[in-house]
């Protein structure tokens, strides 16, 4: 991020690595930092479709600089940089049968040229060892940028956005993978879809989480 030389193995300097916003006190829900850890009382009074959520990062510094590089302007060695971080936290997470990324719609997959989530995914399953259905869950309808919403438009922005591919049986437990969660409205229109097609229990695995 500053062009210094990387350090302890990863592509950070020492000060970008020790800036690093890590979610170490959150609600175990919905992954919103907290003072100590436990469960907010939005969650208390309304839960989410989501039986866990585990954010490794709080989106502030350096992170907000990071993660655009690799969501909008094709730098897929932030990705790989920030799958390698997450993988600590995140297997330390109770543990799924399966990883299902977020998708992408195909018109959308077109415009970027790939599919952040499954650029996460890719490295996280293979270092955790975890099965990749990257083909299950499917966004069959194109919806407008969730970064541009407010609240309440969010959810009726995803709202039936998502789908079940093929008629095989899905895991049990499953986790999603996204990179940043804002309200949570994808994450939980996603687990709502994947909870009706059978699944019992689905968590949630985000690189960061708006405060």
């Amino acid at each position: 991020m500053c062009r210094e030389s990387g350090a302890y193995g990863l592509d950070l300097c020492l000060n970008c690595t020790q800036s690093l916003p890590w979610n170490h006190a959150a609600c175990m829900r919905c992954g919103l930092p907290l003072p100590v850890p436990g469960e907010c009382g939005a969650c208390l009074t309304d839960p989410p479709p989501v039986a866990a959520t585990t954010a490794v990062f709080v989106y502030g510094f350096p992170l907000d600089r990071l993660v655009p590089r690799f969501k909008f302007h094709q730098d897929l060695a932030a990705g790989r940089l920030l799958a390698e971080m997450a993988a600590g936290p995140l297997g330390k997470a109770p543990r799924p049968d399966a990883l299902i990324p977020i998708p992408l719609h195909a018109h959308r997959l077109r415009e970027r040229g790939y599919d952040q989530a499954l650029e996460l995914a890719r490295p996280l399953a293979r270092t955790l060892s975890l099965p990749l259905h990257a083909d299950r869950l499917v966004r069959h309808r194109a919806t407008a940028a969730q970064s541009e919403l407010h609240a309440d438009a969010r959810k009726r922005n995803v709202a039936r956005a998502f789908g079940i591919a093929g008629t095989a049986s899905l895991p049990g437990h499953v986790a999603l993978l996204d990179d940043v969660m804002t309200t949570g409205a994808t994450l939980h229109a996603a687990a709502r879809t994947l909870h009706a097609a059978g699944v019992r229990r689905v968590d949630a695995w985000v690189i960061a989480r708006v405060p």
